[in-house]
């Protein structure tokens, strides 16, 4: 018999690792509902930002996020995140949203109020989350936990391409030293650190391709179902 209960898959892993777009095509595969929390943080970061809100002071970070109001829907490649109804998808992607949205996710009272807005996304038929605590802090009861991880140089790469891409400027150098010092920045705060679940499995997408991933990360998943079915 078929097993019928909804579940959350949760994917972490550092900027540019492809966690993201593996997101999306799982949750199409699967017709599950989408989490982007990178997304959510970048777009908090926005909110306080455009509410000219100084990103260093935490109670007024966080009061800012009081009347926040987003949303996301599915892309081809990537979520489409909405800020007060407002698609928001190129202002979000650069940099300085992800180094704003890095600033405010060490802060404790931000975590907090962003948590269980985040869990309510969990609904049949179930959740494809992607972030950086999501198997070790918002959905530690997922069943299934994958931590994406690819080089700087391969990040980077990534990063500047989907720049261009989307017709906006970058520099492969600085986007490389802004991703290193991101990530040290992630690994060493105090609140949520960007580490692996201890049951999570790794995924190393340097030399992989996006369908090689999936194919990677959905032959598990079948896998691991067919035998609960059991």
């Amino acid at each position: 018999m078929r097993d019928k209960q909804p579940y959350i898959i949760a994917i972490d892993g550092p900027s540019g690792s492809g966690k993201g777009s593996l997101a999306v095509q799982l949750a199409g595969k699967l017709n599950f509902h989408l989490l982007d929390s990178g997304a959510i943080y970048r777009l908090a970061a926005l909110k306080a930002l455009q509410d000219g809100i100084d990103l260093e002071q935490e109670s007024e970070v966080v009061t800012s996020l009081a009347d926040l109001n987003i949303r996301f829907e599915i892309g081809d490649e990537l979520s489409i995140p909405y800020l007060n109804d407002t698609d928001v998808s190129e202002q979000i992607r650069l940099e300085s949203s992800g180094e704003a949205a890095s600033v405010i996710a060490r802060y404790p009272g931000v975590r907090k109020q962003l948590l269980a807005w985040q869990r309510e996304f969990f609904r049949p038929p179930g959740l494809v989350a992607d972030g950086r605590d999501m198997g070790t802090v918002v959905f530690p009861d997922a069943r299934f936990k994958f931590f994406l991880c690819a080089s700087v140089e391969i990040r980077a790469l990534r990063r500047y391409n989907q720049l261009i891409s989307m017709e906006l400027s970058a520099n492969i150098d600085q986007l490389r030293a802004d991703i290193s010092e991101r990530d040290e920045r992630d690994k060493n705060r105090a609140e949520s650190p960007l580490i692996p679940a201890s049951e999570a499995i790794i995924v190393d997408s340097s030399l992989l391709d996006l369908e090689q991933v999936v194919d990677l990360v959905m032959s598990h998943i079948v896998e691991v179902n067919e035998n609960r079915s059991l």
